[in-house]
């Protein structure tokens, strides 16, 4: 039922912002030098790893590395890098994972291939067992703001609670901290 639901609402979203997907890949193609997608090697379900696209919001020689771990991670960002992140339109794209079935709408956010702390703590709780989400329990709960141990937790949380309900709560509470730009990285 989860891949249903996730397969049909990642299609309708997909149609629904069609045209804000084509004028944002307009804007980045024209305030920046470089690809519009970016392609970021994630860990997915059972640690296998994918490719998942995000409008490019940083300059292309920036280094493959978590956005907290570079030193003044504003100097990277494109002119309107800071203003898809704040938003997260940056994020859209991502419904194409969730149609090819490497990402669902709910799940822990999908962590980079090179943060080994996060994987080995979500291996160790068994949180690699359920697909990444565009958006999750910890997101709501804390976002970008989160240490990692808490952020795990969240997980687990999740991953223990996991249902329809729960799901839609997420999904609910995603759009109002979205609209209220909650603790979002710059």
């Amino acid at each position: 039922m989860k891949r249903a639901f996730d397969f049909s609402m990642a299609f309708m979203a997909m149609l629904l912002f069609l045209p804000l997907i084509i004028v944002v890949a307009l804007a980045v193609r024209i305030t920046s030098p470089g690809p519009i997608l970016y392609w970021s090697s994630r860990v997915g379900r059972n640690n296998q790893l994918f490719q998942m696209p995000k409008f490019r919001t940083m300059r292309t020689d920036t280094p493959a590395l978590a956005t907290h771990l570079l030193q003044d991670p504003a100097s990277w960002l494109t002119p309107i890098g800071g203003f898809l992140r704040k938003t997260s339109l940056d994020e859209l794209p991502q419904l194409w994972s969730i149609l090819n079935g490497d990402m669902s709408i709910v799940g822990p956010r999908p962590a980079l291939f090179n943060q080994d702390d996060l994987i080995a703590l979500r291996t160790e709780h068994g949180v690699q067992k359920i697909l990444p989400g565009l958006t999750g329990w910890a997101q709501i709960n804390g976002r970008d703001e989160l240490a990692i141990p808490d952020k795990v937790a969240f997980d687990v949380e999740y991953l223990q609670r996991m249902n329809f309900w729960l799901d839609l709560k997420i999904i609910a509470l995603t759009v109002i901290r979205v609209l209220r730009r909650d603790a979002v990285s710059h």
